[in-house]
């Protein structure tokens, strides 16, 4: 994506479309890593196909339609969803980029869509730069692997990113490679790294480079990390509450059950003390295949309500920007796990495909987000004494549960001794 296509052509005499720019999540693939903390072959939809719903009517699991359980060593399933996107309005892939001071995990599609001419898309990257937990079985402070930021990460890092960087099918704004950094606010000595990585490329002969920051995890402001941009991170930085009470559970609940239009509305009107920051939406949001009952929940991630908010973004993007910042980005192309995808499922096929090119076209069919409903049961569960009990004692089990895991790892000595015997009792269970 050259400058030349980030503005509007000559003579238009109107604001241009924003470019629509997809995540994409590269976890669909065998890896060595992956098979040591969660068991011989697993992938993504590993946590996608074990979700089960929470209440009356919560669509879970979310199951692929037209690509399948799909391998993204495969090139082709690679080559059908850049066809299917751009056939639907999306503009290019930011790709989930994992380094860990030199050692990279889920790279193979990456690299192997970097020496394919025939995968035509238009590309960023954005570096996952946070430590891998075990939080999808709510051991968040057991680190699998972690990001330990040595003396000569900073340049080994910038390093990696040269082959992308000279791709020409890599993003530009300005003429500038266009970089994420998730979590800016991790990095020991952000000014001194951004410093190594803008004078390398100026060396290299990339010149300079856009860096953008996530506003992820209460980061509101790019410019104190001396950053060029911001971009949202939704659900990140929420400010609305839950209706946890108004949904009836099938057990205890942990998490929050948040309705879209009131989340989505809330992204449409906020503005920030520094001003380049780049919009992203997302289709739909239900953590539930990682989590469990400690999920997100986001009602109502309907194409209607999806629409309307990509489509209320671009007019107001379009309304007052002059060219600097014209990008929508859409989380996510297959964040499966998250109930988070524009890619087909069984439910709504290409609807929220059509909803983007709706969006994108200038197609304007609502006035709001129409889908507002609660998932109200036709007949609630009878409830009985020994059910209540039941519910009870799991809700408080899981609580020790947690307690007592954290107790377990704050005692090496203990936890090498357990954890052989829960690896294999786990094996049993699978």
């Amino acid at each position: 994506m050259t400058e030349k296509e980030m503005t509007s052509e000559p003579g238009s005499g109107h604001q241009p479309v924003p470019k629509l720019i997809a995540f994409y999540l590269t976890q669909f693939h065998p890896t060595p890593e992956n098979d040591l903390w969660w068991g011989k072959g697993f992938t993504e939809w590993t946590n996608v196909t074990k979700a089960s719903p929470l209440y009356e009517n919560h669509y879970q699991p979310h199951l692929p339609a037209d690509f399948g359980f799909y391998d993204l060593r495969v090139r082709a399933t690679r080559h059908d969803q850049i066809r299917l996107a751009k056939e639907y309005g999306i503009d290019g892939f930011c790709y989930h980029y994992y380094w860990f001071s030199g050692k990279r995990i889920l790279n193979l599609p990456l690299d192997d869509m970097l020496s394919d001419p025939e995968s035509d898309m238009p590309f960023c990257l954005c570096w996952a730069n946070e430590n891998w937990t075990r939080r999808w079985d709510a051991a968040d402070h057991e680190i699998l692997i972690a990001q330990q930021y040595l003396a000569e990460d900073d340049i080994n890092f910038i390093q990696s990113l040269m082959p992308f960087f000279q791709d020409a099918r890599y993003i530009k704004l300005d003429s500038r490679p266009f970089l994420i950094v998730y979590r800016p606010q991790h990095l020991p000595d952000v000014r001194k790294t951004i410093h190594i990585w803008r004078e390398y490329c100026r060396t290299a002969g990339i010149g300079e480079i856009h860096l953008c920051a996530a506003l992820t995890h209460g980061n509101e402001d790019y410019s104190r990390f001396g950053f060029d941009s911001g971009i949202e991170f939704p659900p990140h930085n929420l400010k609305t509450g839950n209706i946890n009470q108004n949904i009836s559970f099938f057990h205890g609940f942990q998490g929050n059950v948040m309705q879209y239009g009131s989340l989505a509305q809330s992204y449409i009107d906020r503005s920030y003390t520094s001003t380049r920051v780049f919009k992203t939406v997302f289709p739909s949001w239900d953590n539930t295949a990682r989590t469990g009952q400690r999920a997100l929940v986001v009602l109502n991630g309907t194409p209607e309500n999806y629409e309307f908010w990509l489509s209320a973004t671009i007019d107001r993007l379009k309304a007052t920007d002059h060219g600097a910042s014209a990008m929508v980005f859409i989380n996510a192309w297959n964040e499966w796990a998250e109930g988070c995808h524009l890619e087909p499922d069984r439910r709504f096929g290409h609807a929220f495909l059509q909803a983007t090119l709706n969006a994108k076209n200038g197609i304007r069919k609502f006035a709001g987000f129409s889908a507002t409903d609660l998932p109200h049961p036709e007949e609630f569960p009878h409830k009985t004494f020994w059910k209540d009990i039941h519910d009870v004692v799991r809700y408080h089990a899981m609580l020790r549960s947690g307690q007592l895991k954290m107790t377990i790892n704050r005692r090496p000595w203990l936890r090498n001794l357990i954890l052989p015997l829960v690896r294999l009792l786990r094996k049993f269970r699978a």
